[in-house]
């Protein structure tokens, strides 16, 4: 490897490494704040069975992107609140909830005759 090739590969790696978690929103009902489910599967230390376990983690949503089933990437942050120590830096993937809900406006009611 050249001097240059390591100067180039020298600032990508200085730095923290923050945290970094995938998982489901489960709520938007606050300003600028998401509430992720994050799912934790680990085998039990004497049976060895899998066991699945979820904590909650309330991140950052600057523009209020993030809908109710999205899969999401939250990064660590500093704390912003109480309980907010996270930040969206992602939308992994859309629910197709949210896309049934934009469709209806809010004044707006379905009926099934015609």
């Amino acid at each position: 490897m050249t001097a240059a090739e390591k100067a180039v590969a020298a600032p990508a790696t200085t730095g923290a490494r923050r945290n970094e978690k995938v998982g489901q929103v489960v709520s938007t009902k606050m300003q600028k704040t998401i509430v992720v489910a994050v799912e934790m599967r680990k085998a039990h230390a004497k049976y060895k069975r899998i066991v699945r376990s979820t904590k909650k983690f309330y991140a950052h949503d600057e523009q209020s992107s993030a809908r109710m089933g999205d899969v999401v990437r939250i990064r660590e942050t500093r704390p912003l609140s109480k309980l907010k120590r996270w930040s969206l830096e992602e939308i992994v993937r859309r629910s197709s909830l949210g896309q049934i809900e934009d469709a209806v406006l809010p004044g707006e009611t379905v009926s099934a005759e015609k």
